[in-house]
């Protein structure tokens, strides 16, 4: 059984163009830092999300590897607070198949208990 992460951004007002370079930047940036060249990395949608007013949405599943899911759930969640901060103005939904991950505005997203990667 695979568990992943979801990550989408909504809000009326679609991306402008510095947003939308900036989100390129993270997911670039982000990718050339991920711990695993062999696992699945931060996956953004094709034009957003499915829903209206989604203006962007992913998700990555876990590693099958026990020692590699933390690494990857911190350095996901990191991802996801970089890009929640290029983005003023959207609300946010980031959760672990059915588990709410809670946003807190100096650390940004991590699980319960979670910090840089340590449980």
């Amino acid at each position: 059984m695979s568990v992943s992460l979801y990550y989408c951004a909504s809000r009326s007002v679609p991306l402008t163009a510095a947003e939308a370079a900036a989100v390129e930047r993270t997911v670039s940036s982000r990718a050339s830092s991920f711990p695993y060249r062999d696992e699945e990395s931060l996956c953004l949608y094709d034009g957003g999300g499915s829903e209206p007013d989604e203006i962007l949405a992913g998700s990555t599943k876990l590693p099958f590897v026990a020692d590699r899911v933390l690494p990857v759930v911190a350095h996901l969640l990191d991802s996801v607070s970089e890009l929640r901060r290029a983005l003023p103005g959207a609300e946010w939904r980031v959760h672990l198949d059915d588990l709410d991950v809670p946003w807190d505005e100096e650390e940004g997203y991590a699980l319960p208990g979670m910090r840089d990667g340590v449980w």
